[in-house]
C-alpha cells in the first residue's frame, strides 16, 4: 500500500530531524530525485512540517524578541508555501501517473486531492512522535502521562483509519472509479499585485 511506503518515510523524516533537533540544521534528501521520485517528496515534505512544527513551538515563547518573533514570522510564512508547494508537486506526480487512465462514465470526484490527504497524513505523523514524547516524559506526572497516552491512542486510530482512506482513494483513481482535478493554490497575501498593502508598497 503508499501509505505504508509514506508513513515509513514520514518517520524517517522525523527521527533524522530529532537527532540534531534545531531549525537551523541542514537539509539533505537521501532519496534520488530522479530515480526516486515519490520518495524525495514525501521525505522532502515532512522535513518542512517537521521544521516548521518545532518554528511554531519556539515563536509561542512568551519571553521571546519582538524582532525575533516578526523574523520567525516571515520564517513561517516561507514554510507555508514551500509546504503549499511541495502538495502541488505531489498531486503532480499522481497526475502524470494516472493520466492514461479513463475515467467511468459515473466516476466521482473526491472532496480533496490525493497529496492533501498524504499532508494530513504527514501533519498526523508529527502528532504521534510528539504525543508519544509528552506520554513517556520522564519528568511528567502519571495523570499528564495517562492522558498523553490516550490522546495518543486516538491520533495511532486516526492515521491508520487516514491511511486507509488515501489507499482507497489511489485504487478508486486507477480504477476509474474517482477522478482527480487539481486546483492551483491562489493565495493573495503572498502576492505583490492581490495583497492591497505589498501592491501599495511598490
Amino acid at each position: 500500500m503508499f501509505t505504508e511506503k509514506a508513513n515509513k518515510i514520514f518517520q524517517e523524516a522525523i527521527d533524522r530531524y530529532h537527532v540534531i533537533n534545531t531549525v537551523d540544521q541542514p537539509f539533505e534528501n537521501p532519496y534520488d530525485e530522479k530515480s526516486q521520485l515519490i520518495e524525495h517528496l514525501l521525505y522532502r515534505k515532512c522535513w518542512i512540517d517537521t521544521v516548521q512544527w518545532h518554528y511554531e513551538d519556539i515563536i509561542r515563547d512568551p519571553q521571546i524578541d519582538p524582532v525575533s518573533a516578526l523574523k520567525l514570522k516571515r520564517q513561517i510564512d516561507a514554510s507555508n508555501q514551500d509546504r503549499t508547494d511541495m502538495v502541488e508537486y505531489i498531486d503532480s506526480y499522481f497526475l502524470e501517473k494516472y493520466k492514461d487512465v479513463q475515467p467511468k462514465a459515473d466516476a466521482t470526484i473526491n472532496t480533496e486531492s490525493p497529496a492533501w490527504g498524504i499532508d494530513r497524513l504527514s501533519i498526523l505523523a508529527l502528532k504521534v512522535y510528539h504525543m508519544e514524547e509528552e506520554a513517556t516524559r520522564p519528568d511528567a506526572s502519571e495523570m499528564h502521562k495517562q492522558t498523553c497516552q490516550q490522546k495518543l491512542n486516538v491520533l495511532i486510530e486516526q492515521r491508520k483509519d487516514l491511511s486507509s482512506a488515501i489507499d482507497q482513494l489511489l485504487q478508486d483513481i486507477e480504477n476509474g472509479d474517482k477522478y482527480m482535478k487539481v486546483y492551483k493554490q491562489m493565495k493573495m497575501y503572498n502576492d505583490d499585485e492581490l495583497n492591497p498593502v505589498l501592491r501599495g508598497k511598490k
